[in-house]
């Protein structure tokens, strides 16, 4: 299906179900002699996969195997498969529910557009499938560090509670916001945000949130007129990813309240180079990057899995009943998701960069 796969020149296919043997990616376009280890990958996964009182109980350690594409820790510019094995996989709560459509999921919309679906943990509608993007995105910001670009995201509102990072530089974002469960860089939010996660548990429900991601120094002249925008390329990565709902960038929705004279980023000279005052343009004019760091906020929806009661169909009866979802779910799914947004901004600016030219086919020629 060309639905899995993603990407022009840096190609990325996913595979894999929430309850099958396992989970993983193949990445076609990779440059040759990148050093690369299954540590390398294992780190981001780390960031990604449950632990704590906020997140799913699911135990799975999430190790990955690199199956091809490597040889002597460099890669090859050959295919690069990786797979994780599904370990702690419980499939009996679904079992119980299999002929009922979860509300919120897509039990409903797989169901009606293949005639059949895999009700163990949502299958190939599962957050599980993100695995294999955060796998391809480790490889991505392995690339990318080579050139001095850097990706980096954190929550910025959960439950409607938001922080403010001014004033504070990218290592203290990241650092802050790396050190607590719901990756927020403002301690006092963060504790707030925890509370906020726990109370929506207790009552059997959930929160959702925004994240911001971050690219860092990115080169100018990213994005391919006029239907291949950057803008637009990130929006539609970003919103393929399970409970997305909406992307904004720059300003992002506050420009339609906005003056021109207020929008428009004044241009001007910064140690002998073109830059600009402000970003309100998020890094991107006409769809093109201009050098400034590119910024994306990412509206997150509350996990639909919830103990609540809900209205629902029986598919096989043809009859309205009342369903209680349960099962291993997170009560609150943006801090987990910010490795797989920052893994997908990751694949974007690298493809753009390879169609940039900015990038070649061996490392070894930078």
């Amino acid at each position: 299906m060309i639905g899995n796969t993603f990407g022009h020149l840096f190609r990325v296919t996913t595979w894999g179900e929430s309850h099958g043997k396992a989970v993983g990616c193949v990445v076609d376009g990779c440059p040759a002699g990148l050093e690369l280890s299954e540590e390398d990958i294992q780190k981001e996964l780390d960031r990604r996969k449950p632990g704590g009182r906020l997140s799913s109980p699911r135990k799975e350690k999430d190790r990955v195997i690199i199956l091809s594409g490597v040889f002597e820790g460099k890669t090859l510019g050959t295919p690069i498969c990786m797979m994780v094995e599904n370990v702690d996989v419980n499939s009996k709560p679904y079992e119980e529910i299999k002929d009922l459509f979860r509300p919120g999921h897509a039990d409903f919309t797989y169901w009606a557009k293949f005639g059949v679906r895999d009700w163990r943990g949502g299958g190939r509608a599962s957050a599980r499938e993100t695995v294999g993007r955060v796998m391809a995105g480790a490889i991505a910001k392995k690339i990318l560090s080579e050139f001095g670009v850097r990706v980096f995201g954190y929550t910025k509102e959960i439950a409607g509670i938001s922080c403010d990072v001014s004033g504070m530089s990218s290592d203290e974002i990241i650092e802050r916001a790396e050190r607590n469960p719901v990756r927020c860089p403002d301690e006092e939010k963060a504790k707030l945000m925890e509370e906020a996660i726990l109370k929506a548990k207790t009552e059997g429900d959930s929160v959702g949130g925004v994240a911001e991601i971050v690219v860092e120094n990115p080169p100018s002249g990213l994005g391919e007129p006029v239907f291949l925008k950057l803008d637009a390329y990130l929006a539609f990565a970003l919103m393929s990813v399970p409970a997305v709902k909406g992307v904004e960038i720059g300003a992002g929705f506050k420009v339609a309240k906005m003056r021109g004279s207020e929008n428009n980023d004044p241009i001007v000279i910064k140690d002998g180079k073109i830059r600009f005052a402000s970003n309100n343009a998020g890094g991107i004019l006409g769809g093109i990057s201009n050098g400034e760091d590119i910024v994306v906020r990412v509206a997150i929806k509350p996990t639909p899995s919830i103990s609540k009661p809900q209205r629902t169909v029986n598919y096989r009866r043809m009859e309205e009943e009342t369903i209680v979802v349960r099962g291993r779910h997170d009560p609150c799914i943006v801090p987990r998701a910010i490795p797989v947004l920052e893994s997908m901004v990751a694949l974007v600016i690298v493809d753009c960069m390879m169609m940039q030219g900015l990038i070649p086919r061996s490392i070894r020629s930078c």
